[in-house]
């Protein structure tokens, strides 16, 4: 039995989990602490002078929260896993040199991880996962689409162009005075509207190819409510096709490449409507646990746990911060 400690601090959310890699391969989340930061509300949007701040003050708290989760010591972890990258460069350093301070302090191994493949083993809480299968990452900062052919190697089949799909959720609440966080925010409207109220258009109809953009729609969103659509209406009209546009283009991925199952993570994860319309496909559709969709460190510690299942030896130490890191390029 090895603990693996996961710290996960890319953006605005401080994230501390315990996962617990038993003798079989198979991984347990023991704890997943996060603490989300309000105080950006005020702006619509991540400060990230602020969201570093942030995390320097509840670190040391939410680490405590998570040992006292788990009923677990610091002397009895095994590894420690943290973010590097991509994130918020002040915001990373404050997670990742904690790690690397637990890591040396305890002499245990450190693995330097990166965001995305965490979100990708989020969902290894819920099913287990044998390669090759794809995985669509999508949230307020990602919308990637990979062909995941062994562990810990990684084809990008697909990304967006412009906006996040997040983003775009988060700019149609903002417009619609709806409220922050975003996503949230639109779904909820959308139970009250019609989602044929916009004649919204889906992005990238008929191409060959598997990327996706959500900046025409953002700005088609824009001059519907200039033009005076209700906000319940144009939360309705904007997810069903968001939503569209996700499902049509990573299904066809999926056909095209032979792949049977899909994972699907990330803040954007947790839409109900996104949930339902992948439920009708006819994918093996494995999405994240509970409180494991939004950034958190269990899924860092998930992904850590599959390095150290795989044989990847502990590495990192000499690593930094990097806002901006492909997981992979082609």
């Amino acid at each position: 039995m090895t603990l693996v400690l996961g710290i996960d601090t890319s953006c605005d959310d401080t994230g501390v989990g315990i996962v617990e890699l038993l003798p079989g391969g198979r991984a347990v989340v023991r704890a997943n602490r996060v603490w989300s930061q309000t105080v950006h509300a005020n702006y619509g949007g991540v400060m990230p002078e602020l969201a570093s701040r942030e995390h320097v003050e509840r670190i040391d708290a939410v680490m405590a929260d998570a040992l006292r989760e788990a009923g677990v010591t610091v002397g009895q972890l095994g590894a420690v896993a943290a973010t590097s990258g991509p994130g918020l460069v002040g915001a990373l350093l404050v997670g990742l040199m904690y790690g690397k301070g637990l890591s040396q302090g305890l002499h245990i191994p450190f693995h330097a991880t990166h965001h995305l493949e965490g979100h990708i083993y989020a969902a290894a809480s819920e099913a287990e996962l044998q390669p090759p299968y794809l995985a669509l990452v999508v949230s307020g900062g990602h919308t990637h689409l990979f062909d995941v052919v062994a562990e810990g190697q990684y084809e990008l089949v697909g990304a967006t162009r412009d906006d996040a799909a997040g983003e775009a959720f988060d700019k149609v609440a903002r417009l619609s005075g709806l409220g922050y966080p975003g996503g949230p925010a639109v779904a909820e409207a959308a139970k009250l509207g019609d989602p044929r109220a916009v004649p919204f258009k889906v992005p990238l109809a008929g191409q060959k190819g598997y990327e996706f953009s959500f900046s025409g729609l953002k700005t088609a969103a824009l001059l519907a409510h200039r033009a005076g659509a209700k906000p319940e209406d144009l939360a309705a009209s904007f997810q069903a096709v968001a939503v569209k546009s996700l499902v049509q283009t990573s299904v066809r991925a999926a056909h095209d490449l032979g792949r049977e199952t899909l994972v699907v993570s990330g803040g954007v994860a947790a839409n109900a409507a996104l949930r339902e319309a992948f439920g009708q496909t006819d994918l093996r559709v494995v999405f994240p646990g509970r409180g494991l969709n939004t950034d958190n460190g269990a899924m860092i510690a998930l992904a850590g746990a599959a390095a150290i299942r795989s044989g990847r030896p502990g590495h990192g130490l000499q690593d930094g911060a990097t806002a901006y890191a492909p997981l992979a390029t082609s």
